[in-house]
């Protein structure tokens, strides 16, 4: 009989982290692995890291560092870093944190079961070289989709068949690119990666250097993997990538994401499809109808403004400004009033003036966002902004971010409270002990936007659909009456 092999993942950062490690989670169970929830119940504890910005990295040490304790008081024999953080500084980081055994970028992952059990056996698997992941793909996209290149959450360029007897649960690869995958979890809201990578230049931003350029999923993939996940009882599908708006441009059909929203929308058992990371200057009238006018898909618009005063945006290599922006909100508000939107921004950016910090708060304010995250500008190792002169005091930027932070808490507890009296239409997903059915509306992300709190005394299960009531606001968040009945209100619905 088999030696009991025993592995736990730890997930840190985005949605899109979240499906890498249900691949890995696939491919291990598919090799025999058992998959345990807590790390101090595994031999080998998968940490999968978040590089984005120094706090996401700070965190990422942090679970390295508490999955080691478990070396000495658990059973755990091992303990790997995988994700962002591993693959952007590979050997570098194997040699500032000697408490993790092994370090492993995505070009292990197909191989993710060899590699811990070298590890798990006293060997030595060694780290890589970071290197310029987008230098790996041509630069004309329409020749990368047959470029063998590692790509998480992609599954391989051409993988075997796959085994007939794959454990229960876990998806076959079912095409040039589909990978396995076992989902962690029993939550009915699942994300599914439509593309990888980024081609755009923004001074910032580093995620293009370690994750490359910009390659789509084939829509065969994308909904195959979403009538595998609406077979595992997943009712909400968030589709996800560093840019979703450029999704078909490799595949050389720039409006691709236009006529794959409503087969995805039609795929049996699934209830909610939200599309994630859109960019406000690849915005199309063509997609902007098809988000706001097709059934079962959120009329939800996730962009990425960063800042609105036209000097700071051209410093970070980006296009729009506050009228602009505004006239995109109105835009798509008037297709569809009840529409979420929700967006991050950046202050503190080398060379923002005063001034600069005043026109962001006058797009804020007439901008009626739903969610806003606000982020004071750190340097980021080989971005272009880190070379910038006319750098912030820390203490300015930090005075800066209390501010703008301050009014976008206002803001958006205004916004909830235009949505009193608004029907909605509410997934539930989880129930609380205290607080009963929690859930959320169309306008609503997972864990980034706020919530809905029904006041009911029914039953109801995670993953059930109910129409709803907004009766009061705590914050961003909704508490909602359930009502009678059954249907789906066009305004709900829209």
């Amino acid at each position: 009989m088999p030696e009991r092999r025993t592995v736990a993942l730890v997930t840190l950062g985005c949605a899109r982290n979240e499906v890498d490690s249900e691949e890995l989670a696939g491919r291990l169970a598919a090799d025999g692995w058992e998959l345990v929830e807590e790390a101090g119940d595994a031999d080998v504890a998968v940490v999968n890291t978040c590089g984005f910005v120094e706090a996401a990295k700070k965190d990422s040490v942090d679970a390295l560092l508490e999955a080691n304790q478990f070396k000495e008081s658990g059973r755990t024999r091992a303990v790997v870093a995988v994700g962002c953080m591993a693959e952007r500084y590979g050997k570098e980081l194997a040699q500032a944190l000697p408490e993790a055994d092994g370090v492993l970028g995505f070009d292990d992952y197909a191989d993710i079961s060899d590699r811990l059990q070298t590890i798990l056996s006293g060997g030595v698997h060694a780290s890589h070289t970071p290197r310029d992941r987008r230098k790996l793909l041509p630069i004309s996209p329409a020749d990368r989709q047959g470029a063998d290149v590692a790509l998480p959450g992609h599954g391989d360029a051409a993988p075997e068949p796959a085994p007939a007897d794959l454990p229960a649960g876990i998806a076959p690869a079912s095409g040039p690119r589909a990978p396995l995958r076992l989902r962690l979890g029993t939550s009915p809201v699942a994300s599914v990666k439509l593309a990888s990578g980024c081609d755009r230049r923004c001074s910032f931003c580093a995620i293009p250097s370690f994750r490359g350029s910009f390659i789509s999923r084939r829509p065969s993939d994308v909904l195959t993997e979403t009538r595998w996940l609406a077979d595992q009882g997943v009712k909400e599908v968030m589709l996800v990538s560093e840019n979703n708006t450029s999704y078909g441009k490799d595949l050389g059909d720039i409006r691709l994401l236009e006529t794959l929203l409503p087969e995805l929308a039609a795929v049996d058992g699934i209830e909610r499809l939200r599309v994630s990371y859109l960019q406000p200057a690849e915005m199309r009238p063509g997609l902007i109808d098809v988000l706001t006018s097709t059934d079962k898909v959120a009329p939800y618009f996730d962009l990425s403004f960063q800042h609105s005063a036209p000097e700071v945006l051209r410093a970070m290599r980006r296009f729009g400004d506050t009228d602009r922006f505004l006239e995109l909100l109105q835009q798509i508000r008037t297709k569809a009033p009840l529409a979420g939107a929700r967006s991050n921004f950046i202050v503190g950016f080398p060379g923002e003036t005063e001034a600069d910090v005043v026109e962001l708060e006058r797009f804020l304010t007439g901008a009626r966002l739903d969610a806003i995250g606000v982020f004071g500008y750190s340097d980021e190792d080989g971005t272009e902004a880190a070379g910038y002169g006319a750098k912030i005091d820390p203490d300015e930027v930090a005075e800066r971010l209390d501010r703008v932070t301050r009014l976008a808490e206002e803001l958006t507890a205004q916004r909830a409270e235009e949505r009193l009296g608004d029907i909605l239409e509410v997934l539930v997903d989880r129930i609380d002990e205290e607080d009963g059915p929690v859930g959320r509306g169309a306008h609503q992300a997972p864990e980034t936007d706020g919530h809905v709190r029904l006041v009911t005394d029914q039953e109801l299960a995670p993953g059930r659909m109910v129409m709803a009531k907004v009766v009061a606001t705590e914050g961003v968040d909704l508490i909602a009456e359930p009502l009678v009945g059954e249907g789906r209100p066009e305004e709900a619905a829209r």
